[in-house]
């Protein structure tokens, strides 16, 4: 076994390792222009034969990811794309950035994660390592993915190995790329952890180790907690303050003035991204196993999964006076991914809003500058198109709701042309003319 360690670790130090990424998604995509970038041989792996033939052509599948970058990958002959899954037999490292959703009744969805590793396992070779990067709970890696890649025949820790690694992308931030964001890992023993992160530090500026992928998981578990319970926070004082007739972004913008003690978080429509909406109850489905409830934390899932019905209702209060009814209004909503200035919709509120519109009899639009038209998702089918912005279009509807706050948008003309503007971003708060017609929510 020494000498295959050996080997291993003379091919990551000497960068003749062939890294193979499962998924080649938000995750998947900007960790193999990393590598590529770094010199090493990767080769993507997606069930989609689509992606796969576009990424292929040099074409990018993700605006994060520009067709330049792809092109350069491409070229440098350091990346290809395969749906071909045997291919698994070839690499040195699996990488695995798959979706870990929840089910219907908000517990882990673990399907993919599963089926990555049992495709794994079928093509599993002596020496390789494993690394999973999907969001999860604590334990994943030990309890569900290590006698999965074991009914190989192979042990973890003896004839492969098997680490955690959890993305912490963050699309469309121009501070950080995937490799200036310290990456955490840890193995299921020192070897598997020594190994992943040497594979790791080819293409990541900084690396954090830690002791266990229990350690591992539970990190990334505790950075969206944090932030599911802030973002809760300022929801509910959202609402609180609104009663009391208070603006809560002034409100914000005053506290934040304070040097120590205090970080701002925003309210809005309800949460998006893969992350955040999930991992707090993949951590209290996780401890009531250990008989804990989390009330906290999942009384900050609740606040938050309700936002898009206290939007609803602004928007009728709004409406009603206007004397307006909502079954029968015209609704654009602005805005169909989950934050500013990116194509991602994934876990978006906006899906939310327009489909408790429409159950509401309204009928509802939508524009994104990103996202021409929708497709089918997990949960989601809406089978719209976005529709374009003319002064005449935007006066013909009821009611304009902002539920992301692109900077491509000109909210001035938005409002001038508007009847109503319900804004859930405070994306109107510069706009001095037609204030009368802005509704916060």
């Amino acid at each position: 076994m020494k000498k295959k360690v050996m080997s291993l670790e003379q091919r990551i130090d000497n960068k003749s390792v062939v890294v193979g990424i499962l998924g080649l998604g938000y995750v998947g995509l900007p960790l193999a222009r990393e590598f590529v970038m770094a010199g090493v041989q990767v080769v993507g792996f997606d069930i989609d034969a689509s992606k796969v033939k576009k990424l292929n052509s040099g074409k990018s599948i993700l605006k994060t990811v520009p067709d330049a970058e792809v092109r350069a990958m491409v070229q440098s002959k350091k990346f290809r794309a395969t749906a071909d899954m045997a291919e698994i037999r070839k690499v040195d490292a699996v990488l695995i950035c798959v979706p870990t959703p929840l089910t219907a009744n908000r517990e882990p969805d673990m399907q993919y994660v599963e089926i990555s590793c049992r495709t794994i396992a079928k093509y599993l070779q002596k020496g390789q390592l494993i690394s999973l990067e999907s969001t999860t709970y604590p334990g994943t890696t030990r309890e569900l993915m290590q006698p999965i890649l074991e009914a190989s025949g192979l042990k973890a820790g003896k004839d492969f190995y098997l680490a955690y690694s959890p993305e912490r992308e963050d699309p469309g931030n121009k501070h950080f790329t995937t490799r200036t964001i310290p990456k955490v890992v840890g193995g299921i023993c020192p070897t598997c952890a020594r190994l992943a992160h040497k594979l790791y530090a080819l293409a990541i500026k900084t690396m954090v180790p830690v002791s266990s992928v229990e350690a591992a998981e539970a990190a990334k578990i505790v950075e969206n907690v944090y932030r599911c319970i802030n973002i809760a926070m300022v929801n509910e004082l959202k609402m609180v303050f609104d009663r009391m007739g208070i603006d809560v972004w002034e409100v914000i913008r005053a506290a934040s003035t304070k040097p120590f003690g205090f970080q701002p978080f925003y309210p809005g429509p309800g949460l998006g991204g893969h992350c955040i909406p999930i991992d707090p109850f993949y951590l209290t489905w996780k401890a009531r196993q250990y008989g804990m409830p989390t009330r906290f934390i999942e009384l900050a899932g609740e606040i938050n999964t309700d936002m898009p019905h206290y939007v609803i209702h602004k928007v009728m209060e709004a409406l009603n006076g206007r004397k307006k009814s909502l079954n029968g209004a015209k609704v654009l909503v602005l805005g169909l991914a989950y934050k500013p200035d990116i194509d991602d919709v994934r876990e978006s509120p906006s899906l939310e809003l327009i489909e408790l519109l429409k159950a509401r009899g309204a009928k509802v639009d939508y524009n994104d500058p990103y996202l021409p038209q929708t497709h089918k998702m997990r949960e989601y089918d809406l089978k719209m198109k976005s529709v374009k912005l003319t002064a005449a279009k935007v006066k013909s509807y009821d009611c304009i709701l902002i539920s992301t706050n692109h900077t491509d948008y000109d909210y001035k003309w938005i409002v001038k042309n508007a009847k109503l503007v319900v804004d859930t971003r405070n994306a109107c708060a510069a706009v001095k003319t037609g204030r009368s017609k802005i509704v916060k929510a």
